[in-house]
This record gives structure tokens, C-alpha cells and sequence, in this order.
């Protein structure tokens, strides 16, 4: 019976997500079907809730001492700071500058960071899952984006923002969120505006690849910060 129950749950908050990503990706490819940096604009500043949905939770679960993952803590902070660093390069080529745009963007925004705690406390995977077919999304986005004005954007600059998160800043960071590459260093050209949105997309991948990587039933062992994997095999 108690397994009836929660397989019905666990059922309801699978449907749940996809009606969720079904309504965010309908408001980026329709509504914003002609306007990009506000479309990327909206799209980034929901995209990077769910990472503070997750950190709350676990700062939740520590503090009631349930459960304790360092490691965690600093992989969803770096993926919630690749995504606003994503935002702040939208910002800069002008895609918040419609009021309309920030509010809708602001209220998805605080709508999902709930529904997304809720879900995440219930089933943690199903809460990766969505973000996995969120990341996948914005991945197809910026790839058609590219395809599509690969000579415009070659020739526009790259934003100040992107120069010193990519390529003259600190780069720890940056570094931290990209899971499956303990072993490698990633280091993107940063040359003009497509090689910005290269990046971007390229970035959007590795959190892919580390939410699936979060699905997995081993995630809790095995997955450990990017430093403390590279730190280990040196000593």
C-alpha cells in the first residue's frame, strides 16, 4: 500500500516536471520567437533558480544535521554562478532592458525556485531531471542561435563581462562546475561575441552532463568537487 502511494507521488511529480519545462520552453520559443537576448535573457535568470533551490535544501538538511555534502554545496553554487554570469552577459547586450521582460523573467523566476524546493525534497532525481532537460534546451538554443547569425555575432565584441569570467578573472569557479572534467582545463576563446555564445553553449552541456550525473544511484559517493579530485590525485 505504502508503496502504491509512493510510486502515484513519484508519478504525479514526473508530470509535473514536464508540464514545467513544456511551459517555460513554449514562453522561449514562441513568445520570445524573434527577440534573442531577452529570449537568453529570461531563459538565464530562470535557468540558475533551481541551483538555489538545491543549495537551500541541503543548507536545510545540514542544518538539521540529516545529511552533510560539502561537495554538493560547491558544484550547484558554481553552476548557480556559471549561470549568472550568463545572465550578466545578457544584461550587457540589452536583454533586460524591457520592464516586461525583467517582470515575467523575476515572477517565473520565484515561481519555479518553490515548486523546484517542494519537488527536490520529495525526489531529489526528478528535481535533476528537470534541470537536465532544462540545460538540454538552452543547449539546442544557443546552437541554433549560432547556426543561425554565425557571421553577425563574429563580428560583434565580446562583452566585458564574458573577458573576465572566461578568460582574465579568477577561474576557479569556473573550473568547479564542470564535473566531468577533473582531469582536463577548458579554457574557451573569448575573441568576439559567436565565440561568447560558443562558450555559453559548450557551458550549458557540462550541466548536462553533471545533472545526469546527479540521477545516478552511485551520485552520492561518487560525485566530489572538480579541486578535491585534482587535489587528491596530486598528493
Amino acid at each position: 500500500m505504502v508503496d502504491q502511494i509512493i510510486f502515484r507521488i513519484l508519478l504525479q511529480v514526473k508530470l509535473m516536471i514536464r508540464l514545467l519545462v513544456g511551459i517555460l520552453v513554449f514562453v522561449i520559443n514562441v513568445v520570445y520567437a524573434k527577440r534573442p537576448y531577452p529570449r537568453f535573457y529570461v531563459l538565464e535568470t530562470v535557468a540558475r533558480v533551481p541551483y538555489f533551490s538545491y543549495l537551500s535544501v541541503l543548507h536545510l538538511y545540514e542544518t538539521l544535521g540529516l545529511w552533510r555534502k560539502c561537495d554538493w554545496l560547491k558544484i550547484h553554487f558554481a553552476e548557480s554562478w556559471n549561470e549568472l554570469h550568463h545572465l550578466l552577459i545578457m544584461e550587457e547586450l540589452g536583454g533586460s532592458n524591457f520592464w516586461g521582460d525583467r517582470l515575467l523573467a523575476r515572477a517565473a523566476a520565484l515561481l519555479y525556485y518553490w515548486i523546484i524546493i517542494v519537488v527536490y525534497m520529495i525526489s531529489p532525481k526528478s528535481a535533476y531531471h528537470f534541470m537536465e532537460m532544462v540545460e538540454e534546451h538552452a543547449y539546442e538554443s544557443y546552437d541554433k542561435f549560432l547556426n543561425a547569425e554565425a557571421e553577425f555575432l563574429k563580428q560583434q565584441p565580446a562583452p566585458d563581462v564574458a573577458l573576465q569570467y572566461y578568460r582574465d578573472g579568477d577561474l576557479y569557479m569556473f573550473d568547479e562546475f564542470q564535473t566531468t572534467h577533473p582531469s582536463e582545463i577548458r579554457r574557451p576563446e573569448v575573441n568576439n561575441l559567436y565565440d561568447v555564445f560558443v562558450a555559453i553553449r559548450d557551458d550549458e552541456m557540462e550541466h548536462i552532463k553533471t545533472m545526469s550525473a546527479c540521477q545516478q544511484s552511485t551520485a552520492q559517493q561518487l560525485m566530489t568537487s572538480p579541486h578535491k579530485k585534482e587535489a587528491e590525485a596530486i598528493s
